[in-house]
């Protein structure tokens, strides 16, 4: 159920059917997920981070609830902006800040970048930086594990922008089809690289896409973490019980650009303000210092061990090394000893 409250945090409209620690954790996470991005920010800036970089500061509440309606088996894919993802699924940050300096500690060795987080160990298939290609690959990935007979289901995000990808067509058909378990997720902040979902295609409610297919499609507010678990629990619990995929519209918001080159011309502030009104982070606060009566020095021990965690991945990744020269042609090709993801 949407989380219900008014500016003047009255204690009487707020109503939830989730736990303190469920609270807790998402407002931990969601925390930890904004605090790196805003250094990543400022560490582009100062030219520690290179190449092409996509903040997900604002899409915080999506990465929260998806955890806490999956359990670890199961698999998330996505698109180029990966950071928030990846560190909710469980690669560290200090793996991740490695990978954005580009050194050999990184999650994906160095050679990934910004855009292609991986860890076989959490079960985060990317970061991928072909706009759609992952709704392929999340699919193929929910057929391995439909063949190998788990019950695992996999999510596989993308923008409203990889939306208008014929992959998404092909992929939806052979999902259902199949019946695959796999929950499509779009995390439609409106305006893909910098053009609104309005002009570019006549169908502005993109989880009717999925009507072309006989598949289920939701609409879900993606700026809150309650609403957010809702709709993946039913969803996941559909793809486990053999009846196929579903399709989520997520409806969020970024507040930076579409990358760190983004001038962001085609919005005002004013628009960006509003939406910072409803930011998930200081709802998840509110909802813990006033309906659960969590002490202020307890919300300052949880900023302080984001700060800590955040400032300790710097320290990490300016102090590991660049990946070798012998590493270079490494990884292009599978070795034959290399085990098996499914294993």
């Amino acid at each position: 159920m949407p989380l219900k409250f008014d500016k003047v945090a009255n204690t009487n409209t707020i109503s939830t059917k989730f736990s303190k620690e469920t609270y807790l954790y998402w407002y931990e996470l969601m925390l930890l997920l904004r605090r790196f991005e805003e250094k990543t920010g400022q560490l582009y800036g100062m030219q520690k981070i290179r190449g092409f970089c996509h903040l997900y500061i604002g899409q915080e509440a999506l990465a929260a609830g998806c955890m806490t309606a999956t359990k670890p088996e199961d698999s998330f894919i996505t698109a180029y902006r990966d950071h928030g993802l990846a560190i909710a699924k469980g690669i560290t940050a200090k793996a991740c800040m490695a990978e954005l300096y580009g050194k050999a500690t990184g999650c994906s060795k160095g050679k990934g970048g910004s855009m292609h987080f991986f860890g076989v160990k959490e079960r985060f298939f990317g970061g991928h930086g072909i706009v759609g290609a992952q709704i392929g690959t999340g699919a193929g990935i929910a057929f391995a594990e439909k063949y190998l007979g788990t019950d695992n289901v996999s999510l596989t995000f993308f923008g409203d922008g990889a939306a208008r990808q014929g992959m998404l067509h092909e992929t939806f058909n052979l999902a259902m089809t199949w019946k695959l378990p796999v929950v499509f997720i779009c995390e439609n902040n409106h305006y893909a690289m910098g053009t609104s979902v309005s002009r570019t295609s006549n169908v502005v409610d993109i989880y009717k896409l999925a009507d072309a297919y006989d598949m289920p499609g939701d609409s879900v507010d993606g700026m809150d973490p309650e609403a957010v678990h809702e709709a993946v629990a039913r969803a996941v619990k559909r793809a486990r019980s053999g009846d196929g995929p579903t399709l989520l519209e997520m409806k969020t918001y970024r507040y930076k650009g579409h990358s760190m080159s983004d001038p962001q011309k085609y919005r005002t502030k004013e628009e960006v303000e509003e939406y910072k009104e409803k930011d998930p982070i200081e709802t998840s606060r509110q909802m813990l210092l006033q309906y659960f009566k969590v002490s202020e020095q307890q919300i300052e021990e949880i900023n302080e061990r984001v700060r800590l965690e955040v400032e300790e991945s710097v320290k990490f990744a300016e102090e590991s090394p660049w990946p070798s020269d012998d590493e270079l042609l490494k990884d292009v090709y599978v070795q034959e000893d290399y085990p098996f993801i499914m294993d």
